[in-house]
């Protein structure tokens, strides 16, 4: 079973809310065509992690409660995707989220 550390999260946080890249600000024309679009993107991120979260459950209670590792980290990478694009989207973040710069 994989354990979570503090080093972990340290990691997780530092993707989610660590040093961030430069960007330019939008015209709020630009930014609103970029909000829209991150909203098809989200919703679509909502359907998939549904669907992750329920294949998760189902192996679990093949494999006796052991998560796949995979299919967690995934979900890790989901959520800060998730949490990049929500920042943006409320203007805590001039950075867009992948596709518009590099996947980490």
């Amino acid at each position: 079973m994989r354990k979570v550390n503090a080093m972990d999260d340290d990691k997780v946080e530092g993707r989610i809310g660590g040093e961030q890249h430069t960007a330019e600000k939008h015209p709020m024309g630009m930014r609103l065509l970029y909000m829209v679009i991150l909203w098809v993107m989200l919703s679509l991120a909502q359907t998939v992690l549904t669907l992750a979260t329920v294949v998760q459950f189902v192996l679990m209670l093949i494999n006796r409660n052991e998560p796949n590792e995979r299919l967690a980290e995934f979900g890790t990478d989901l959520g800060i995707w998730i949490a990049k694009a929500a920042r943006f989207q409320t203007g805590a973040s001039e950075v867009k989220p992948w596709p518009w710069t590099e996947l980490d």
